[in-house]
């Protein structure tokens, strides 16, 4: 091998590999842009650009998209979740914990957190 492969940013682990355009960490299954290097979503980049956040497909998303859930979800403290295909209007980008990147408001559960890989956009 000529080439090497860069670290993961997320995990520092050196086992990355390439999948199509995207570099894969097997440690902790993070996946990046390799053009990214140190600037992965989820983590702020060293530029001073700004944050690019993307959906389950990887459409760019913005504050005040209109976007589907595409998985279910469990809700603590709810007897239902919020089921696949729930609309969620006029969501806003954030720093969030544990990788929880979209505030919004859903009709029926109020204000919460999503992430940005169980959602796409509508």
């Amino acid at each position: 091998m000529s080439d090497t492969l860069p670290a993961c940013p997320q995990c520092a682990g050196e086992y990355t590999y390439e999948m199509d355009a995207l570099m894969v960490c097997p440690e902790c299954g993070h996946e990046w842009a390799p053009a990214d290097g140190e600037a992965a979503a989820g983590a702020a980049p060293a530029g001073g650009g700004e944050r690019v956040v993307r959906d389950a497909v990887g459409n760019v998303l913005a504050d005040g998209d209109t976007v589907t859930v595409v998985k279910a979800l469990k809700v603590k403290g709810s007897v239902s979740g919020i089921k696949a295909g729930t609309k969620v209007r006029n969501i806003r980008l954030v720093d969030g914990v544990d990788g929880h990147d979209i505030d919004c408001r859903i009709d029926g559960f109020g204000a919460m957190q999503l992430k940005s890989g169980v959602v796409k956009k509508a």
